[in-house]
């Protein structure tokens, strides 16, 4: 089953086309990888269809359903969890009101809220341990880990994940990616996209593998 189709994409930055009619689609319990290297397209290519860029042509559907048209925002209400590369913690925030943040956007009863953070503490027994420092205060792969978490929170069908292996050491590359297969073990029907550099890093977990390149898929 067909979770989110992106039909076409269009996308200029200042005049300059980066994205030249990208298309793909995610299906529903499987696992795609979007690879490339840097500059190909690939953080540009979520941001487009998450609402963060604007998209001179193309669409964007869930379950069927036009959500290209809809402001960014709708995406959390939409159920697409998104971890962007730069991680975008709050610094003042302890871990667990950073992993809570988006349901609180949501409105989400305080048992909904407490329900998916007890999920998301037995997928990553590790963010409950730090669960009460300061976001600011915790490493550039450990806000990797927070960031999925936070994702995970408004993920029911489709989780969106930008390099996020990258800069990880091995030990923690190891526990994201054991994770994720938690993840697919206990979400079984959601779609997941993962972005990386190199192949090498996602061959194990990948259902179907997009190459892109200068903006277009190959």
């Amino acid at each position: 089953m067909t979770m989110l189709n992106i039909e076409n994409i269009h996308v200029a930055i200042n005049g300059i086309p980066i994205l030249r009619g990208v298309s793909f689609k995610l299906e529903a319990g499987k696992t795609t990888t979007l690879i490339g290297r840097n500059g190909a397209g690939k953080t540009t290519t979520l941001r487009a269809f998450m609402g963060l860029l604007p998209m001179q042509s193309g669409s964007v559907t869930l379950k069927g359903e036009n959500i290209g048209i809809t402001p960014a925002y709708k995406r959390a209400h939409q159920g697409i969890g998104y971890a962007p590369e730069d991680r975008r913690l709050v610094p003042e925030f302890t871990v667990e009101d950073n992993i809570l943040l988006p349901s609180l956007a949501l409105g989400l009863s305080v048992d909904e809220r407490a329900s998916r953070l007890e999920e998301i503490y037995e997928l990553m027994p590790s963010l409950a341990v730090m669960r009460k420092r300061p976001g600011g205060g915790v490493s550039g792969g450990q806000g990797k880990m927070v960031a999925l978490g936070r994702a995970l929170m408004i993920a029911r069908y489709a989780l969106v994940l930008d390099e996020p292996f990258q800069g990880l050491a091995p030990a923690l590359a190891l526990e994201y990616a054991r994770t994720l297969g938690k993840v697919r073990n206990k979400r079984p029907d959601l779609a997941l996209l993962v972005t990386e550099s190199s192949p090498d890093l996602l061959g194990e977990i990948a259902d179907y593998t997009l190459q892109i390149e200068r903006g277009e898929i190959q």
